[in-house]
């Protein structure tokens, strides 16, 4: 059983380690239409946390939960040209129903900016029906060619937020605030050191004046968009003519906003955080904090078992998401084995001899192990939990300090993006991106809002740089 739980070291091929450990740990499984997955009970878990997570910050900054069609006309997604041609080779498309063949296809909700827009029309008339703050959880399709679980699905889970402003500055605010709240996500709640920042024009959002992101780096030096908020002004208000009469009498077109954060969070936490004995996830956001596994012969079954589940009760009154594996056709190694592919923070160890010394162990997914008391493990647990998380996120820190580089030559470029961050200038040229693409595979990922202002010239074509920063290339995902 231990040969079949082995998984492959992410030194050796990092990509099938993580598709091994999704399947493995149980968090999901390959659907039977190509690139769709079928999320397990474990995974779906892991996202209901996130969700839970966002939802009320979501509605702590006045946002309000609804829901839009999942079949959207055709026609509407043609009236914003750029957003149609961005989204075209990726729509699943419906022509038929009912035995019939429809007046007008219908595209599989790919994004809903188009459908909302058209009931913004219908919905804001003046300043007093602004701002207009929705959140939609639910699922989108877009048909993607090469599929990953997770990070890209033909069919995926996520949140979009969708806002309507009456003045520039007030969508504006809207967008940094809301990247603000993947950003904490990402930080307090997943252990994620992110890099908050601007897209470039190349890789900005289909219909978006400007994209802002949050990149995350996996644990073989490749980005990750781990969220997204865009800043979208009036360009889906001139298409679907949504209009209001301001204070001043005048009519005029609202300014729009749109941000969302997918499953694809969950893939930032597997490979950020994962190592060659699995998952190992963040405590915050774990489905379970702490697994109690008790250790016993037939003589000593009912005591230890007895002891177990006070214990358990106990970690529950404090607050914890606990399991007790009780399971008796597994031996404590195999559980052992099983929680650690598993990623759970904290096992607890009790056995015949730790209840005589009134003690038990506790065994970090960190590494390491410690006897405490039983009477004030429970108390001790959720500041132990804290440290693990400040843990996990200096560990990610680190990693992604030791593999970030500022170069200034295209052969140091070339040589730092092949397992990290390279921080370099750019003209902003849309051709030389594409062409530094091609050549390397590298993608720029942001203009980091925190960077110090400076000066210099593009890394590839020697024109001056466009951004006044170093701006973050990477091969991603």
């Amino acid at each position: 059983m231990a040969k079949e739980k082995g998984l492959t070291p992410q030194s050796q091929d990092f990509s099938e380690w993580y598709l091994e450990v999704i399947q493995k740990a149980e968090l999901a499984d390959y659907g039977p239409v190509r690139g769709t997955i079928v999320v397990r009970p474990y995974g779906y878990a892991l996202w209901e946390n996130i969700q839970g997570v966002l939802d009320r910050m979501f509605k702590e900054t006045g946002h309000q939960n609804a829901y839009f069609p999942l079949f959207i006309p055709m026609s509407f997604l043609k009236k914003e040209a750029e957003h149609v041609e961005g989204f075209s080779p990726e729509l699943a498309v419906v022509t038929h129903a009912g035995g019939e063949e429809l007046e007008e296809p219908l595209a599989v909700r790919p994004t809903s900016e188009t459908v909302i827009g058209y009931m913004w029309s219908r919905w804001i008339k003046s300043y007093r029906d602004l701002p207009q703050l929705l959140n939609q959880w639910g699922n989108v399709v877009r048909w993607e060619m090469r599929t990953r679980p997770f990070l890209r699905t033909s069919e995926f889970l996520w949140q979009e937020g969708h806002t309507a402003h009456a003045t520039r500055e007030e969508a504006e605010e809207e967008v940094r605030r809301m990247l603000g709240i993947y950003a904490r996500l990402a930080r307090e709640y997943a252990a994620l050191p992110v890099i908050e920042g601007l897209k470039t024009e190349k890789e900005k959002f289909a219909g978006a004046v400007y994209t802002t992101t949050i990149e995350a780096m996996m644990r073989d030096g490749k980005a990750l968009q781990s969220g997204t908020s865009h800043y979208l002004g009036e360009n889906f208000a001139r298409a679907f003519d949504i209009k209001f009469q301001d204070k001043d009498l005048q009519v005029k077109y609202v300014h729009t906003t749109s941000w969302g954060l997918s499953w694809r969070f969950i893939g930032a936490i597997i490979m950020t955080h994962g190592d060659d004995g699995g998952l190992i996830l963040p405590p915050r956001l774990a489905p379970i904090q702490v697994v109690v596994v008790p250790i016993y012969r037939e003589q000593s079954r009912e005591q230890v078992l007895e002891a177990a589940f006070d214990l358990k009760k106990r970690l529950l009154q404090a607050g914890l998401r606990v399991h007790l594996d009780d399971r008796d056709q597994y031996t404590p190694g195999y559980k052992f084995h099983e929680w650690e592919l598993k990623g759970v923070p904290f096992r607890i160890e009790l056995g015949p001899k730790d209840l005589e010394a009134g003690e038990a162990v506790l065994a970090s997914r960190l590494g390491g192990k410690e006897r405490i008391s039983l009477e004030v493990l429970p108390a001790l647990l959720p500041e132990k939990l804290d440290a693990f998380h400040q843990a996990l996120y200096q560990r990610a820190l680190d990693f992604q300090k030791a593999h970030t580089r500022k170069v200034d030559t295209y052969g140091e470029f070339k040589e730092a993006v092949q397992g990290g961050f390279a921080l370099a200038f750019h003209c902003g040229d849309k051709a030389c991106e594409k062409a530094i693409q091609e050549e390397t595979t590298a993608t720029t990922r942001c203009v980091p809002f925190e960077a110090e202002p400076e000066e210099g010239l593009c890394v590839r074509c020697g024109r001056p740089s466009a951004y006044g920063k170093r701006v973050v290339f990477a091969k991603a995902y």
